[in-house]
């Protein structure tokens, strides 16, 4: 399975809505020629992953921007119908509106200024109330236009996302979302190191036999209040972290995880080091039974100014490619449900039992696509009918709305109802 991976886009308004005077767009394009480039040697891309900054400002224009380079560079990279994920990052989360809104401005003084021990159960209390949910989450609301298509949206009730992608057909690669921007842009003001949380809340990762952990998250620990806490629970859980932010393209390698660092597509410019960059990450299963490896190939470019190109990061001994092996052993406890000879077994637990991860398979992306394209009022009239959202419901922004009502629709096994209610609206 290959991965483009990509953040920090960083597409700004005005500048970004007019192609010829956005600075940025030549090395947007020089990045999709050397894409084009790669995929001609290493194959079509199978998934995009993109780790937060989509926008500058959390502005719907750019985020409108943004669509439009992704739906190119989903047909540059052959990645047409896969999937595209997304976390958000501190230039996602519309400042001005935090600034303005008092009341989101009072539940970040709350749960960041709340003792260590505490601060969990203030920011599970939060949540708890409409009020201020709606409040902490207020200034995502662009973005959460811009994920709900790919099913990325959060809310009160899933401050953290999940789905699965077949790895092989028989082993699944969970992709976790994590928010690290909950507390972002406090007071309207540019965030600093370590004042963002992301709670225990994101990080349990419940282990399930043959499923593979991934994280994705913008921001690096070092940027957390919890980031020791964070970085020693997916140490444990999470055998793929990848993060944004920092601008700095690295590979991680240990015995049993691999951690990321995307560069920026487009940095600023003031930055010393001025280097955008992408990656490309191929991660296979080999062998079987107790013999059964992770096999990552990693594949790093970065920009170079004179001449003007792309070019690959090269390990210490001059090769291209990062290579690393993880053991991913059958589980035959897991698996099997037996735990010894004589005890009776349990069922295997099934991954495909997580409505929400089953979500990321390919007919349920689907479902998921068309129903966005849907008119609005097609939409509710269609979650109605179906009885996945209420009346009271209806009052909900729509990507929290329709989040809630397409994972229902997976729990109460209505997706082939509502392809064909779909199927309907769109041959009006």
């Amino acid at each position: 399975m290959l991965f483009l991976h990509v953040s920090d886009i960083h597409f700004k308004a005005p500048e970004c809505l007019d192609p010829d005077t956005d600075p940025d767009k030549g090395i947007r394009t020089r990045m999709e020629r050397h894409l084009a480039t790669q995929v001609s040697k290493l194959g079509k891309v199978d998934a995009i992953l993109i780790g937060g900054d989509v926008a500058f400002a959390g502005d719907p224009r750019e985020y409108e921007e943004a669509r439009k380079w992704f739906a190119k560079l989903r047909i540059l990279s052959g990645c047409e119908r896969g999937p595209m994920l997304v976390v958000p990052g501190n230039h996602d989360v519309d400042r001005a509106s935090v600034k303005a809104a008092m009341s989101t401005r009072n539940v970040h003084k709350a749960i960041a200024e709340e003792k260590d021990d505490w601060r969990d159960n203030t920011l599970r209390a939060q949540l708890a109330d409409p009020q201020t949910a709606a409040a902490l989450l207020h200034g995502h609301a662009a973005y959460n236009v811009f994920a709900a298509p790919m099913n990325c949206q959060i809310y009160p009730g899933r401050i953290a996302w999940k789905q699965d992608l077949e790895l092989t057909s028989e082993v699944k690669l969970r992709i976790h979302g994590l928010t690290s921007t909950l507390l972002s842009g406090r007071d309207g003001k540019d965030d600093l190191r370590p004042s963002l949380y992301v709670s225990p809340l994101q990080t349990a990762l419940d282990p399930v036999p043959d499923v593979v952990n991934m994280v994705m998250c913008h921001h690096p620990t070092d940027w957390l209040i919890d980031g020791d806490e964070v970085e020693n629970a997916l140490e444990r859980r999470a055998t793929f972290q990848l993060f944004g932010h920092k601008h700095k393209q690295k590979v991680h390698r240990e015995a049993d995880f691999v951690r990321w660092g995307a560069g920026a597509v487009n940095p600023s410019r003031s930055e010393k080091q001025y280097e955008p960059g992408y990656n490309l990450v191929r991660i296979d299963l080999i062998g079987s039974g107790r013999e059964r490896r992770l096999s990552i190939e990693t594949h790093q470019f970065t920009y170079q100014s004179n001449p003007e190109r792309f070019r690959p990061i090269l390990t210490s001994s001059g090769d291209d490619v990062f290579r690393h092996t993880i053991p991913f052993a059958e589980d035959i406890v897991a698996s099997t449900g037996t735990v010894g000879s004589h005890a009776p077994p349990d069922p295997p637990i099934d991954a495909s039992a997580d409505p929400e991860a089953a979500m990321g398979a390919e007919v349920n992306r689907n479902i998921v696509g068309r129903f966005w394209d849907l008119a609005s009022s097609d939409r509710r009239t269609i979650a109605l009918e179906l009885g996945l959202i209420s009346r009271e419901e209806v009052a909900l922004p729509e990507p929290e709305r329709y989040g809630k009502a397409l994972i229902r629709a997976k729990e109460r096994d209505l997706l082939d109802r509502l392809a064909e209610l779909i199927s309907e609206k769109e041959g009006k």
